[in-house]
């Protein structure tokens, strides 16, 4: 009798543990593009897209909008770092193993054209918002040198119109990435949005983001996102997780001239040769050009971002410390703001005046942002993606301009 018993409560065990095993196999798990008719934790059946207005409203999900003129950059382990020569001493980028969650980034820097739209807009918020968002364009002027003419034409001639906007600051750029979010969400609810959610819109109100219709902010990328972006090491893989070689420059190769096919010996960015030397001679011009170029001017680097070295410098997220690469965390590493200086003066106090390391002691030294890139009046030590510079947020110049990024806000398709 125990033996019977034994072997039926083996039998109904074997055959429960069949079903289980085929129902999770077979059965179809809940996902952000199908989460069900109900909920898997509650039992409650969902609202689906909100249209009986009870319960909890769940919207189709095709997921992440396609941000506009941006690229997927797949994210991975990477070596931050300068490979350049120290010539100046800093000590300020040195090697470490970091990793970059997948993100999007713009693939040109932001154009005239786009900044003279956004003015358009700004003028409708006010007279202090729209003189607050004016690019410096006196940048361009200096005493000794005919300039003149690029601070009334380099923005708004239409000749212009391709060439990357300058004379923004830190903070102007990031008010641009603010207004472009809101500009871009509200055309995505009204083409997509539900009536509340175009009424919404129409009222310069937040889409929620649980709508799924929205996209995430633009912003600045930060520093780590764009020196990875820059290097664009997918290019150089090969055989599992092993690359061939490393780059000093946003393409192949230790030279600053392309290497292969009929653009042989033609330069692979805009910058400035030597002392006085902008664009070589008539007739026989280098990389063609005395101050910028349009943004599509040079071959884009294999994540597909034109002017990763050259052009324009761009301005990225992080407070410039120059132990950032010892203080940081090696996930997704960013210096946003003064963290870690401390209260007591002593604390972190760098020695400015030996250029060693740098947090001025003046208070207007304290918020001063990373670029990075070198520029058409940069020499090609600056090119090296590895390389940084400093600038006060609230300043501006004829060589800073910037491009934004986005986070990867899903799985789906990655």
């Amino acid at each position: 009798m125990n033996r019977a018993i034994k072997w039926i409560f083996g039998v109904s065990c074997l055959l429960m543990s069949t079903s289980m095993i085929t129902s999770c196999s077979g059965g179809k798990h809940p996902s952000a593009t199908d989460p069900g008719k109900a909920s898997q934790f509650s039992g409650l059946e969902f609202d689906k897209n909100g249209k009986k207005g009870e319960g909890f409203a769940v919207r189709d999900f095709d997921g992440q909008p396609d941000p506009i003129n941006m690229v997927f950059i797949e994210g991975g382990r990477t070596v931050m770092g300068s490979l350049e020569e120290d010539v100046l001493q800093t000590r300020d980028n040195i090697e470490r193993t970091v990793t970059i969650a997948s993100f999007y980034m713009d693939q040109t820097e932001v154009t005239n054209i786009a900044w003279l739209e956004y003015l358009h807009f700004a003028n409708d918020s006010g007279q202090q918002y729209f003189e607050e968002a004016l690019p410096d364009t006196t940048v361009w002027a200096k005493e000794l040198a005919f300039n003149d003419p690029y601070v009334d034409h380099y923005l708004r001639y239409p000749g212009f119109r391709q060439y990357p906007v300058v004379g923004v600051s830190w903070e102007q750029a990031n008010n641009y990435a603010v207004w472009r979010t809101d500009a871009h969400n509200r055309q995505l609810a009204m083409d997509n949005g539900t009536d509340e959610e175009v009424a919404l819109a129409e009222s310069g109100e937040r889409i929620p983001l649980e709508s799924g219709i929205v996209v995430p902010n633009y912003r600045l990328p930060t520093e780590a996102e764009w020196e990875y972006a820059a290097k664009a090491m997918i290019g150089t893989q090969y055989n599992d997780e092993n690359q061939s070689h490393a780059r000093l420059y946003p393409w192949n190769g230790h030279t600053l001239r392309n290497a292969y096919g009929q653009t042989m010996g033609t330069f692979m960015a805009n910058f400035k040769r030597g002392r006085g030397d902008y664009a070589g001679i008539a007739g026989k011009l280098n990389d063609g050009h005395m101050i910028t170029c349009e943004v599509f001017e040079f071959p884009a680097n294999d994540y597909g971002l034109y002017n990763m070295a050259g052009n324009v410098n761009e301005w990225v997220m992080d407070l410039y410390r120059p132990l950032s690469f010892n203080d940081m965390e090696d996930l997704n590493p960013v210096r946003k703001n003064n963290f870690q200086d401390g209260d007591d003066p002593n604390v972190y106090l760098y020695d400015k005046a030996n250029y060693t390391t740098f947090i001025g002691q003046n208070s207007q030294d304290e918020d001063v942002r990373v670029y990075k890139g070198g520029s058409w009046k940069d020499v090609a030590y600056w090119l090296s993606p590895g390389t940084r510079r400093y600038l006060e947020a609230d300043s501006s110049t004829a060589d800073i301009g910037f491009r934004c990024a986005m986070i990867k806000a899903d799985a789906i398709d990655n």
